[in-house]
C-alpha cells in the first residue's frame, strides 16, 4: 500500500505544479480526473452572500392582517 500511496501524492505534486489536470481511467475509459486547486478566496465576514439571494415579494408588510390576530387571540 505504501507504493501505491507514494505513487498517488507523487501524482497530485505534479498536478499542483505544472496545474494541468490528470485524468483517472479504467479500461481505457475516464472515470475521474484530479484537477488542481483554485486560489484561496479570502472570505469577507459582512457582504460574502452579497448577489446570492433574491427578495421576492413584500418583506415589509405583516404575513396576516391584524384583524385575523384579533380573532385568534379569542
Amino acid at each position: 500500500m505504501s507504493e501505491f500511496k507514494a505513487k498517488c501524492l507523487g501524482l497530485i505534486e505534479q498536478v499542483h505544479k505544472t496545474r494541468q489536470p490528470l485524468r483517472i481511467t479504467r479500461h481505457g475509459r475516464p472515470v475521474a480526473e484530479v484537477i488542481p486547486a483554485g486560489p484561496d478566496r479570502k472570505r469577507k465576514f459582512l457582504g460574502d452572500m452579497i448577489g446570492t439571494a433574491e427578495i421576492v415579494g413584500d418583506i415589509v408588510s405583516p404575513i396576516i392582517d391584524l384583524e385575523d390576530i384579533e380573532a385568534y387571540r379569542d
